[in-house]
């Protein structure tokens, strides 16, 4: 499409331009649309995906979904849906008609909104606890269902639910501003009718009575439960690391602070060489502040990437004046310095620690759930209690491509997990089988990573990492296990509907939550 002369879809499109698989961009009325030719039908639907406003023309179609080629939203063609996280709003929609051998594109669709079938068993009152990602996406999913019972979300932070990826990112860049980050506004919440809850601890669940009390002495009854916590920083332990003095990332708080600091920094240490850790790395450095990143790996990322990839992450970020001190760590933080283990001393105006992560489990422990590394939930996602569930990073479930149980920290999951738990919450019995995804940005490059490998035992190679396009496969025992791509966006998409494909009719086999090992 040119972009200074988009061509108008409703003047109509030669069917000839349109073979099986088609797809035509333009606008209508001013909006960027796509006209799609998929499964024997003509479809025109927005151009723009509703997360970040990548472009769909350059997604992959699979049947009637359209996924999007930056962080893999999925479209039914048919309505416009936000099949899947990580875009929540639909696409607008309008009717294709076919005239003397060209498609025309006629007036906008508009879906009535879902009514919800109710029963019995359909929860009068439903319980978020978590103001996250997976809080966040099922109490949309529940209101986009249809639910119409009484919808609370509780959140310890300050701050409502926030696009979590950008802290690390372009907010700590400074390249997003901070009204950008809530994940819906204040009028949303009250439009939905949703009492959102913040700065409120949940201090116990009285899972025989239906009740969660909270600080204060105040409690709120629930029929069905979504324990939604997520993860807590692990905290620097060496002299002098008091915090304010040593920052972590986790929440829209911590990435502020960081960004109050970094405003008058000159010098600024990252502790640990993880994503979040290298991601701040990038942040700081665009700000031109010198940064120095120290950790105990001999290569960044080598156990999660492999070795080769974790060099180049490294060469990328050296390429930008970060420097490395890797094979040691921080042993003290002593006013404007800190000292490394080797007894390297360094100058440091800021100090972000980024070690590490823990579930937030102990509300699950205290009320009786079963737990596993985190909270063990069934295909379901439900926990060993009836009607309570858990999403996000504290879930541990039954993962169908691997055959094993895991945990894993990425926004994508967190979010989709939480959509499959809100229509489990409304009896629809769907399986959690989605491919884990996450993408990491290191200045202009951004990595894809579909699927799930805590090891491996052979890692095949295609393309050019100089060229920035290539894929890296990871295999164990010959079962491809994870992908990972850069400048290689449909690639990536193509990898996540194959696994998806490989995936058992009916899910894990796996242990019942109600029998998981306590820990």
């Amino acid at each position: 499409m040119d972009e200074n002369n988009p061509r108008d879809l409703k003047v109509g499109v030669p069917l000839s331009e349109l073979p099986a698989g088609g797809m035509v961009d333009g606008v209508v009325d001013g909006e960027a649309a796509l006209l799609v030719h998929a499964e024997g039908s003509l479809f025109a639907i927005g151009g723009l995906c509703t997360h970040y406003h990548a472009q769909l023309r350059d997604g992959l179609l699979t049947g009637h979904a359209l996924r999007c080629p930056m962080h893999h939203s999925q479209f039914d063609l048919r309505s416009g849906e936000a099949l899947c996280a990580p875009a929540l709003d639909a696409l607008p929609c309008w009717r294709v008609e076919q005239v003397n051998g060209r498609a025309f594109v006629r007036e906008r669709i508009v879906a009535p909104p879902r009514t919800l079938k109710t029963s019995a068993r359909t929860p009068k009152c439903i319980v978020i606890v978590g103001g996250g990602g997976a809080g966040l996406a099922a109490a949309e999913m529940l209101r986009r269902q249809g639910y119409a019972g009484a919808l609370t979300m509780i959140s310890a932070e300050r701050d409502g639910p926030v696009d979590r990826p950008n802290l690390s990112k372009d907010f700590l860049a400074g390249n997003a501003q901070a009204d950008w980050m809530p994940l819906r506004g204040d009028d949303w919440y009250a439009e939905q009718k949703i009492e959102l809850l913040l700065d409120k601890t949940v201090t116990s669940i009285d899972v025989q009575g239906k009740r969660v009390r909270l600080t204060g002495d105040g409690a709120r009854p629930f029929d069905a439960l979504l324990l939604a916590t997520g993860a807590e920083p692990v905290l620097l332990d060496v002299p002098g690391a008091a915090p304010g003095r040593v920052h972590t990332l986790r929440s829209f708080d911590d990435s502020r602070a960081i960004v109050a600091k970094a405003g008058a920094a000159k010098h600024a240490i990252v502790i640990g060489a993880s994503f979040i850790g290298l991601e701040v790395a990038a942040s700081l450095a665009g700000r031109g502040i010198e940064v120095h990143v120290v950790a105990p790996d001999a290569v960044p990322m080598q156990r999660v990437l492999g070795p080769e990839l974790g060099r180049f992450v490294r060469q990328l970020h050296e390429k930008h004046g970060v420097v490395f001190h890797l094979g040691t760590t921080v042993a003290e933080v002593d006013g404007e310095r800190a000292q490394l283990a080797d007894g390297t001393w360094l100058p440091a105006d800021l100090i972000v620690a980024g070690v590490g992560v823990r579930p937030r489990t102990a509300l699950a422990e205290q009320a009786g759930l079963a737990i596993d590394r985190g909270v063990s939930v069934n295909e379901f996602l439900q926990t060993s209690a009836p009607g309570i569930y858990a999403a996000g990073d504290i879930a541990r479930w039954p993962d169908a491509h691997s055959g094993q149980r895991i945990r894993v920290e990425h926004w994508v999951v967190a979010e989709r997990q939480g959509q499959v738990a809100a229509m489990n919450m409304l009896g629809q019995r769907q399986r959690f089988g989605a491919v884990p995804f996450f993408w990491s940005q290191h200045y202009d490059v951004a990595l894809q990573y579909i699927g799930h490998a805590e090891k491996w035992d052979r890692i095949e190679i295609d393309g050019s990492l100089d060229a920035l396009d290539c894929s890296f496969r990871y295999f164990q025992s010959e079962r491809l296990l994870a992908v990972v791509t850069i400048g290689r966006d449909r690639e990536s998409l193509r990898s996540e509907h194959a696994m998806e494909l490989a995936l058992p009719a009916q899910g894990a086999k796996s242990t019942p939550a109600e029998k998981s090992p306590r820990q």
